[in-house]
């Protein structure tokens, strides 16, 4: 809350996020980065399509690789995010995963680059992205007030979506006159930027528990215990049971068909890397209003019900390609960005916001870390078995599986107290531990505050 005023004892009105200086670093920060990004998320599957020239297992592996790490490392990650301050967890994570990839041009530069040093890189890139997200996520809340936390997800989720429509088209531009492995320089430019942002923030973290307890002597409970702890409290909340269900189905079957899809617009229908990142552009249309609308949805229909809809919008967002011919391949492949840009967009930021206003601090690494186990780790599975099928079946079919599969992605969340929610609940202290809803996981009666 803001502070009072001196005389009036009445507080005085906050300033806008945009102009809260610390959280403007943090937008800009991620906003550069979100741009450099866009750069390798299209490079590094051109470099193994086209310069490497890999077998749709091969290529479906780049996938399982990266998100390994969410599988091994999740956990542990959220345990160290609670224990120490989340700015430096943030910038190392910037600065390495800058410096990670800076090794595929200069690899291609000496004629050594191969499939082995991608996956290597996928890996190293992952394991940093599980302790910058976990620490992104729990950072937010520290940083803004707890009403301003939907504002704050929406803003970021803007400069996301800003880059996706942008930023595509720019990097298949780059990297057709610079050729993929020389384009990802400029990822790692931005990742070092980005970090010398977040540097600049000023205000300072709350003291992690951990160290309050080692100050006075006292052990406190292992990080085995504490990972049963965030595990236990996301798997028996009834709301965050049923969106990590929902989030995890959506990913399986979306990557059984992400994880093919660009080997098999290029080979299918011969598309450039150009007609690549402008289809992708078009598309990522849709998550920059979904971040605009996100908010006002919200509040229209509630979060629950927001986040009900988002899920069944989001669903059938690969069908597109799997009903596409050479004529219509492009505007199909930016229908498929742009429908799953405005859902995601709008069920991220309202099931975000959720999950932060109703966890107490001390168990906001472990919640988040818990939820990225669960429902990115079922991201590699989906991509691997996508790879698969891809050699086995056919890329055309494979895609077809994870459409029809991710069409029922919303059935947890349909079915569970979320549809319930109209308000933000608030949160508990970290005392009373239960993220402001009741042994039950149902939203407490009392204290609620409408979605800002």
């Amino acid at each position: 809350m803001a502070d009072p005023n001196p005389r009036t004892g009445v507080p005085a009105p906050r300033r806008p996020l945009w102009r809260q200086v610390d959280f403007a670093k943090l937008w800009t920060a991620q906003t550069i980065a979100q741009f450099g990004t866009q750069v390798s998320l299209l490079g590094i599957p051109l470099v193994a399509a086209l310069t490497l020239d890999v077998t749709p297992f091969e290529f479906g592996l780049l996938t399982t690789i990266e998100f390994l790490p969410f599988i091994f490392i999740s956990l542990p990650a959220g345990v160290w995010v609670d224990r120490l301050r989340r700015k430096p967890i943030l910038i190392a994570g910037d600065i390495g995963r800058g410096v990670a990839l800076l090794s595929i041009p200069v690899a291609f530069a000496l004629d050594v680059l191969t499939i082995w040093q991608l996956y290597a890189v996928g890996f190293v890139v992952g394991s940093l992205t599980v302790f910058f997200d976990v620490a992104y996520q729990s950072y937010l809340p520290s940083l803004v007030e707890r009403e301003e936390i939907l504002d704050g997800n929406a803003k970021l989720e803007m400069s996301r979506s800003a880059a996706q429509i942008a930023g595509p088209g720019l990097a298949g531009v780059v990297i057709g006159a610079l050729s993929a492995p020389i384009a990802i320089v400029i990822t790692t430019v931005a990742y070092v930027v980005s970090g010398g942002f977040v540097w600049r923030i000023r205000k300072p973290e709350p003291e992690p528990d951990y160290h309050a307890r080692r100050a006075r002597g006292e052990h406190g409970p292992g990080m085995l215990q504490e990972i049963r702890e965030g595990l236990r409290y996301v798997l028996t909340h009834r709301f965050l049971r049923a969106i990590a269900a929902t989030t995890a189905v959506s990913n399986f079957f979306g990557n059984i068909a992400f994880a093919i899809m660009l080997l098999y617009v290029i080979r299918a229908f011969e598309m450039t890397s150009e007609q690549i990142g402008f289809a992708f552009s078009l598309g990522s249309i849709g998550f920059l209003l979904g971040a605009v609308l996100a908010n006002r949805i919200g509040r229209r229909l509630g979060v629950g019900p927001t986040i009900i809809l988002s899920a069944i919008i989001f669903g059938p967002a690969t069908l597109p390609i799997a009903l596409a011919t050479r004529d219509i391949a492009l505007p199909m492949l930016a229908l498929t960005g742009f429908i799953g840009g405005f859902g995601g967009a709008v069920y991220n930021i309202n099931q975000v916001s959720l999950r932060q206003a109703i966890t107490p601090t001390r168990l906001q690494g472990r919640m988040n870390a818990s939820m990225r186990f669960v429902v990115w780790g079922t991201i590699p599975l989906g991509a691997t078995l996508g790879g698969a099928l891809g050699g086995l079946i056919g890329l055309h079919e494979t895609i077809w599986i994870g459409s029809i599969g991710g069409l029922f992605a919303f059935v947890p969340v349909m079915l569970s107290p979320v549809r319930g929610v109209r308000q933000m609940p608030a949160p508990m202290t970290d005392a009373e531990g239960d993220g402001g809803l009741d042994q039950a996981g149902r939203a407490a009666p009392a204290e609620t505050a409408p979605v800002s």
